[in-house]
């Protein structure tokens, strides 16, 4: 048996590193081949990585909660079956990485894969630069490219554990066109000291915030103070939509077997608004403007911790009610039985959050960075309607509902989102009630 590092998988084209949840193999335990070794989170998924092959458990070098970079050594295991070779001498940094490729290749099926070598290299270690500033090598190598001094890197607020900063947080800096740049520390002017601001926070139970919450509120802040806010309103007559739906629903699933809820009916008006106006379907990078050609709608789904995550519905403009009510119902089941994958989580250009899930009259949703905006639909109420018709006005009991639309005024102007919230709104009313399942 030989002792080989074990490291910290590569899980997706744009995962750069990844956030211990627990070791499910303790140190000096034995495992099979295929074993769950441990768990890892990224972004908004938890990820199981395996065993490549029987063996041993010699030593964690991480812990649980530990934000570890793509690469980094996680562990050292004592194998009884030959997974990686050793690089022999002379080897170039291309063939490295095309053993490393065929050594995975060869590990077995699992949520996560993993890339175990037996040479020993420190280059993936994070390092502190001074009491404020706690860096990674890949943040480092960022800085480096770009010029950023040590100094200007201590002024990026750091989204990663204990506030360190992640290669998203350097980005997104980039993205905002270095504000810090040029910036001077002026502890003090004119004698006047800014004071150390403490607030009482009150006594109660404290309950710690579990990984998800965290990623959320950092997600939320960063959207909240990159993105200017601003949000529209208006009010849309379902009525024709419910009555069809109330009539179909019953043949819906025995034809098709799928429960017809309103989420399908309303991605799908989504859908078809984005393609009059694509602009909205969009994100910033730097100064340009990325008009996304999908159309991939994400959903708001509230898990049963209370927490949130954004599965999303690939391609939604090129499905039918059929095919839509079946990805939404899949992948809200699998959301709440915690089963989504990595790529249910991703690609999104357009979310949807229903507030009136929960009742809500309206609702004022934050940004799902890097979208250019979200549509939040609000509890569809019955109530008294003054109908204009030609030969008089009358009152009719009609389903309302309202509609909201942030949008980011960087890139997002009145005037497209409020023709884009229209035209949802216009979709949802113009509703065919002869039209067939």
């Amino acid at each position: 048996m030989s002792k080989t590092e074990f490291f910290m998988p590569k899980m997706g084209e744009s995962i750069t590193e990844g956030t211990i949840i627990n070791w499910l193999v303790q140190e000096g335990d034995s495992f099979e081949e295929g074993d769950i070794l441990v768990e890892v989170a990224t972004d908004k998924v938890d990820n199981e990585v395996p065993a490549p092959s029987a063996g041993k458990m010699i030593s964690h070098k991480v812990s649980a909660k530990d934000v570890v970079p793509v690469g980094a050594v996680i562990a050292i295991l004592e194998l009884s079956g030959a997974v990686a070779k050793t690089p022999q001498t002379g080897d170039n940094e291309k063939s490295k990485t095309k053993k490393s490729a065929l050594s995975q290749g060869a590990l077995p099926k699992g949520k996560g894969r993993t890339n175990t070598r037996t040479t020993s290299s420190s280059s993936s270690k994070s390092f502190r630069v001074n009491e404020n500033l706690f860096i990674s090598p890949l943040v480092d190598a960022m800085a480096r490219k770009h010029h950023i001094s040590y100094e200007e890197l201590a002024r990026i607020t750091g989204t990663g554990k204990d506030g360190r900063l992640r290669k998203s947080d350097v980005s997104s800096y980039l993205q905002e066109g270095r504000p810090f740049q040029f910036a001077q520390v002026v502890p003090e002017v004119s004698g006047f000291q800014v004071p150390d601001l403490k607030f009482d926070k009150g006594k109660g139970k404290i309950v710690e915030m579990d990984r998800m919450r965290q990623m959320i509120s950092d997600h939320m802040v960063f959207s909240a103070t990159t993105a200017p806010h601003v949000t529209a309103y208006i009010e849309a007559d379902l009525t024709e939509m419910v009555n069809w739906r109330n009539k179909n629903k019953a043949n819906f699933q025995k034809k098709h077997g799928e429960k017809l809820t309103f989420t399908p009916l309303f991605i799908e008006a989504v859908a078809n608004a984005i393609k009059e106006y694509p602009m909205i379907n969009s994100s910033l990078d730097g100064r340009n403007i990325i008009v996304k050609e999908a159309i991939n709608i994400g959903m708001a789904t509230a898990l049963p911790s209370g927490n949130l995550i954004v599965p999303v519905v690939k391609n939604a403009d090129k499905k039918d009610l059929k095919e839509l009510a079946a990805t939404t119902n899949q992948l809200v089941a699998k959301a709440r039985d915690g089963k989504l994958k990595g790529d249910d989580t991703k690609g999104s250009t357009f979310t949807i959050s229903n507030v009136g899930t929960f009742g809500s009259l309206m609702g004022t949703p934050i940004i799902n960075q890097p979208e250019a905006a979200i549509l939040a639909t609000g509890i569809i109420k019955k109530r008294a309607e003054v109908i204009e018709k030609p030969d008089g006005d009358s009152i009719e009991i009609r389903s309302m509902m309202y509609l909201s639309l942030s949008f980011d005024h960087r890139i997002v102007d009145g005037y497209l989102a409020g023709s884009f919230l229209r035209k949802v709104g216009d979709y949802m009313e113009q509703f065919d009630e002869k039209r067939t399942i």
